[in-house]
Formats: structure tokens, C-alpha cells, sequence
């Protein structure tokens, strides 16, 4: 297809800002008409296209709110009235609105504005977010906490509202915000933003409920139609009106199949056209003035106003830097470095066409995790629970206990909201359950909520639990042969983008040791790296040469439990020893050697360089490396200083 997809709007034209200039936004908002807002509605979807084809980001996602989020600032009165974001990648048009327009041009960059909504970023971003099913918990908490402050004459009531997709509403943690907000009343409005997509389209009961919803909008309007006939029908109005709710529960159910969210104490509008402004600001004035819950159902399509997001919107849920005439990659490419995401996907189709026992299981996170591949070659095999992780845990634990061979594939990030299942269900039961663990490690743009920073110190500490970290592509492969032979849990974490270009086995084969894989051989000091922390040794290790000291390199592929007989060999004849991991230094892998020296009463000096204890930010990865410290350059210095304090210099650096 040639030419521009988005009218008028070509790579390096600079967006008509006519009205996001002028305007005092968001509160002038109300007093637009509805030609106003669908050309304010135009710009806001150009800016986001233009911006995001050079940052990359959540652009589908954010293309397919634009008039549900004017219609929202135009009815409410942000931030006195609580707009909150579920996951938060839609939430661009939002800030736009709110005081960010000239930042915009830096989302998601080194020192720029968040692609996701962040409290200490703007009083309109009420609730940071960055994971998903949260927000209707959420909005209960700060909605009784408003009313409860109001009845205490402490703070002004204001409305609160919770815009959620329906990919989201396939977690757990949803459905429990539904439950108690409905029992309890709260005064909370529920938008329920339904495109049938995560990243993937839907799956799932909740995702056929929607659709038969969808597919028979008149259902509402004639439940509510038939309500206030029987009301005014002579003789049979008074006893609609004798019975109250009795009658009217049974006329809902009669006529609108399952009315589930009404079961759950929410009164449901809907479906509303969530590109129909003036629909949309009708309805959200109509949840408000109830004062109550309310579920707001509305229809929207992923990557609206873009062609290539609405043909594709998978790929463009998030998108690296594309050309907007074409909609295609700007990348380099990869050329034939493998990612270790592929890698992964590809040795599990290998070795389940060997194993009839392997299935793969998943978050909504196929093509993420490279799942999708074994999706393809055995699709009965596969599963995709939505966007449920502790529900991904469990079952694969039942699985497991009926001799399958389940692989849970999550985010590293995305594992921590089933650290509960991992611990009780599986590694209690000593289960073969294998969680491969992706995006480990700092993974760039989409900063602290999605680092996989945490989970060697999380993982090692849980007992029957296997850690297995490789130093490349290759021996992700042969680790995942491992993981599936061993009779208990295992986690297997790896990094996000390309590998480090080996060549890939020809066989997969089980790997049985050494679990402290010697790479080179020095007399003075030794480098304990683990996963991308092995390059980083290998690296200060040709810098240490050029100061004339001799390291010893090791890749240490079994975190937990420790491969103590070869490490204590490996500590006996090197007193200065530096480890190298790409995780929280509290808790992780030097952590572990530590604790090893100190349990042993050994005397080795022992210093470490990994992730500091804090929440990073986001920026190309590279860069955030440099900021923390986590660099080649570090792990000389940390050495040099060990051996100077051991040589008796004080801890002096020799000059460079």
C-alpha cells in the first residue's frame, strides 16, 4: 500500500497543533462542541504517531482512547476527579491533555516523561501503573478513602474512575475489585475499555461474554425500556413497584443473557461507540450522577485513525521506531543474530517434538516469550490463560502433578505476581514445573515497572528451586534441555534483545555440569559472572591484563542452589574475588557468595557489582548500565581496589 496511512500527516511534517496549542486543557474541554473536539481528537492521534515513530512505544493502545479519554477530562475535573489507568501503555492522549505536550517529544527517553502514568510525574497521574487488572482495586481503595475522608469534613468528594481493557479483565486481581466494590457500594465507575485485545486477541469465557454483549447492544435499551412500561402498565405497576427489586433482577435476567456485571452489585450502560464523543460524554454523565457502581461498556478499536495499527494491532501494541508512509521497522535488523526470546521458542519446539510430556503455557504473552513458536507447530499443546499469572502457575503445577512437563513462559517482571503459587503450589510440592523467565535484567524503555531486576533474589531464596542462568543464546538452549530433565521446579532467567552470536547446537542436549564453567585462567583475582554478567568479566578481564593482573573468569550457570564443591576449589586459590550480575545487589547471586564465604569462615575479600537497591528508570538499556555502574570498566575497578587493599595499598587505584 503506498502513500501516507494517516491522511495529511507524513514522516517529518510537523502535526497541526491548532487547538493543543490554544487551548487551556483539559479544563477547557467541556465547553467544546463536538466538531472541536473530533478535530482536537486528530491532532492528539497525529502527535502520538508522530512521537512514537521515533521512540517507540504502546502506540495502538493509545490511538484506540483518544475520544474516550477527551470525553473523560471533558466530564471530569482531573484532578480534584480521579482518572486511573489500567496497565497504563493507553495512557499517551492523557498526558497530552495534561500539561505535557511540550515533554512529549522525549517519552520513554533517557530523562523524559514516562510511557506510563507516574505519580511523581504529574498530579493527574493520580496512580502509577504498569502492570495490569489493578486499577478497579484501586479506584475502590482511593474511593472510600474519599469517602470516608468526606464524612470525616476532612476533603471535598470527587468522582473516581477506572478504565480498563477487557485483555485485563482476564486477571484475577479484577474480578476482586469487581466483588467488594459491589458489595460495598462504592461510588465507582468502571470503564470498561473492549478492543478483544491484549497484545494478542482475547481469550478466554469473560471474551465470549463481551462479545455476545457487543454483538446485541439493544439488549440494554430494551431491559430498560421494558422496566418503565411494566412500571406505568395499570394494575401491574403497582406491583413492579410493591416488589422492587425482586421484579426488576428478574426482568434483567429475562432479557439480557447473564447481566453479570449487574450480578456483581454494578449497574451496566452499554456498549457505547467508544469513537462516538458525544455518546461517550452522555453515558460517563450518566454513571457519575448515580453515585454508585457502574460499569461503562465501550467498543473501541486498537490503533484507531492508523492503518497499519488497525490492520496489525499485535505489532503495534508496541512498536520500536517505524516509518509512519509505511508502517514499517526503521531497525537495522537483527541480521542473523538470534534473540535469546527465539532461541528460546525454537528449543522448545525441538524438544517437544521429542517429548510428547511438554506443554507451554502463557500470560497473553505468546510472541513476548516466543511461545507463539510452539503454538504453531503443536497448537493443542499450547496455552494461553490471559493475563493471569498466578492461574498460569497453578495449573502447570497440575499438569505437572499428572506427569506432563509444563513450561510457564512470563516476563521476569511478570513473575513476581506469582511468587505466592511458585512458592506454596509448586516448589512445596517439588513439582517439574519450568518457568523460563524473559526480559531479565534492565530491559530499556519501559523502566522500573518491567525490569526483571529482582528475581535472583527472590528466586534463590525459595527452597526445591533450581536457578539456572545462561551466559548466551546457545546455552539457553541446552539449560532449557536441562530444566526439563530435572525432577523438580526450575527457573530459567534470560535477558531481553539479540544474543551474543554463537553459533546454536546442532543437538539440544542436557548440560551436567561444571555449574562453574572455568572460560580463563588467571593467578591474581577472580571474576564470578552470572548470565549477562559473564560478558561484563570477560570484558574486565581484557582490561585487567592491560594493568598486568591475570583473572580468572568463571560462568556460574546454577545461582541455587550454589555449585559449592566447585566454588570453594575456585576460592581456595584466589583471595580477591568480584561477582557480576545484572540483579538488585540485596539478596542476589554475590549475595549468595558471600554468605557461602561466611558460613565457611573462609577469608577471600569479596566485592560485587550488580543493580543498585533502587527502582531505574527507563532509557536504552546501555545507557541505564552506564548510569548504575554496570559496566566492564566497574568490575576492574572493584578488582584493582580488592587487590591493592590485599597488597596492603589502602584500596589505591593505580592511575590510568
Amino acid at each position: 500500500m503506498s502513500g501516507s496511512k494517516l491522511k495529511g500527516h507524513g514522516q517529518d511534517e510537523a502535526p497541526n497543533r491548532a487547538l493543543l496549542e490554544t487551548l487551556e486543557l483539559p479544563g477547557d474541554l467541556a465547553s467544546l462542541g463536538d466538531e472541536d473536539l473530533r478535530q482536537l481528537a486528530s491532532e492528539l492521534r497525529q502527535e502520538i504517531i508522530r512521537t512514537i515513530s521515533r521512540t517507540g512505544g504502546h502506540l495502538g493502545p493509545s490511538l484506540g482512547v483518544v475520544e474516550l479519554t477527551l470525553a473523560l477530562h471533558a466530564e471530569l475535573s482531573s484532578p480534584r476527579d480521579r482518572i486511573i489507568w489500567d496497565v497504563g501503555h493507553q495512557c499517551y492522549a492523557h498526558k497530552l491533555l495534561t500539561g505535557r505536550l511540550h515533554h512529549f517529544s522525549g517519552i520513554r527517553t533517557m530523562e523524559g516523561i514516562s510511557g506510563f502514568p507516574r505519580r511523581a510525574e504529574s498530579p493527574h497521574d493520580i496512580y502509577g501503573t504498569g502492570h495490569s487488572s489493578t486499577s478497579i482495586s484501586a479506584g475502590t481503595g482511593i474511593a472510600e478513602a474519599l469517602r470516608l475522608l468526606e464524612s470525616q469534613g476532612k476533603g471535598e468528594n470527587g468522582s473516581v474512575v477506572a478504565v480498563i481493557g477487557d485483555g485485563a479483565l482476564t486477571g484475577g486481581m479484577a474480578f476482586e475489585g469487581l466483588n467488594y466494590a459491589g458489595d460495598v457500594k462504592t461510588p465507582l465507575v468502571v470503564v470498561l475499555n473492549d478492543n478483544e485485545m491484549s497484545i494478542k486477541r482475547n481469550v478466554g469465557a469473560m471474551s465470549s461474554y463481551l462479545s455476545r454483549l457487543r454483538t446485541t447492544p439493544t439488549l440494554y435499551r430494551l431491559r430498560r425500556d421494558m422496566e418503565r412500561r411494566l412500571q406505568r402498565f395499570p394494575g401491574i405497576g403497582e406491583v413492579v413497584a410493591s416488589m422492587g427489586e425482586q421484579l426488576k433482577e428478574g426482568v434483567k435476567a429475562a432479557i439480557v443473557p447473564g447481566m453479570l456485571f449487574e450480578e456483581l452489585g454494578f449497574t451496566y450502560i452499554g456498549v457505547t461507540d467508544g469513537h462516538d464523543v458525544a455518546a461517550l460524554r452522555r453515558d460517563i454523565r450518566h454513571a457519575l450522577a448515580l453515585r454508585g457502581p457502574v460499569v461503562v461498556h465501550v467498543k473501541t478499536t486498537k490503533g484507531k485513525g492508523y492503518l497499519p495499527a488497525e490492520e496489525q494491532p499485535a505489532r503495534f501494541h508496541g512498536i520500536s521506531p517505524f516509518d509512519v508512509r509505511t508502517g514499517r521497522s526503521l531497525g537495522g535488523g537483527a541480521g542473523k543474530v538470534v534473540s535469546y526470546t527465539e532461541a528460546f521458542g525454537r528449543a522448545l519446539v525441538s524438544l517437544a517434538r521429542k517429548d510428547e510430556r511438554i506443554v507451554g503455557i502463557t500470560a497473553a504473552m505468546g510472541p513476548g516469550t516466543g511461545l507463539d513458536l510452539l503454538e504453531e507447530a503443536f497448537p493443542k499443546r499450547f496455552y494461553d490463560v490471559g493475563i493471569a499469572e498466578a492461574h498460569a502457575a497453578v495449573m502447570a503445577a497440575g499438569m505437572a502433578a499428572t506427569g506432563l512437563r509444563p513450561v510457564v513462559a512470563l516476563y521476569s517482571t511478570f513473575m513476581q505476581r506469582a511468587y505466592d503459587q511458585l512458592i506454596h503450589d509448586v516448589c512445596l510440592q517439588n513439582l517439574p514445573v519450568v518457568f523460563a523467565l524473559d526480559r531479565a535484567g534492565l530491559v530499556g524503555d519501559d523502566g522500573p515497572t518491567h525490569h526483571g531486576a529482582f528475581d535472583l533474589s527472590y528466586l534463590r531464596a525459595v527452597p526445591n528451586l533450581t536457578v539456572l542462568v545462561p551466559k548466551d543464546e546457545a546455552e539457553l538452549q541446552r539449560l532449557l534441555a536441562t530444566a526439563l530433565v530435572l525432577e523438580g521446579p526450575v527457573a530459567l532467567r534470560y535477558p531481553r534483545g539479540r544474543g551474543r552470536g554463537v553459533p546454536l547446537p546442532q543437538e539440544i542436549t542436557p548440560i551436567d555440569g561444571p555449574w562453574a564453567e572455568v572460560l580463563a585462567e588467571g593467578d591474581e583475582v577472580l571474576l564470578l559472572g552470572t548470565g549477562t554478567g559473564v560478558a561484563l568479566a570477560e570484558q574486565a578481564a581484557e582490561l585487567l591484563s592491560e594493568e598486568g593482573v591475570a583473572a580468572t573468569v568463571v560462568n556460574v550457570r546454577k545461582v541455587a542452589p550454589l555449585p559449592l564443591e566447585e566454588l570453594r576449589a575456585l576460592l581456595a586459590d584466589h583471595p580477591a574475588v568480584v561477582t557480576v550480575e545484572e540483579n538488585v545487589l540485596a539478596g542476589g547471586f554475590g549475595s549468595s557468595v558471600l554468605e557461602m564465604v561466611a558460613d565457611e569462615r573462609l577469608d577471600n575479600a569479596v566485592d560485587r557489582v550488580g543493580l543498585p537497591n533502587r527502582f531505574v528508570g527507563h532509557g536504552p538499556t546501555a545507557m541505564l548500565h552506564e548510569e548504575v555502574g554496570f559496566t566492564a570498566s566497574a568490575v576492574r575497578d572493584k578488582a584493582l581496589r580488592l587487590l591493592g587493599e590485599r597488597r596492603g595499598l589502602g584500596g589505591r587505584v593505580r592511575e590510568r
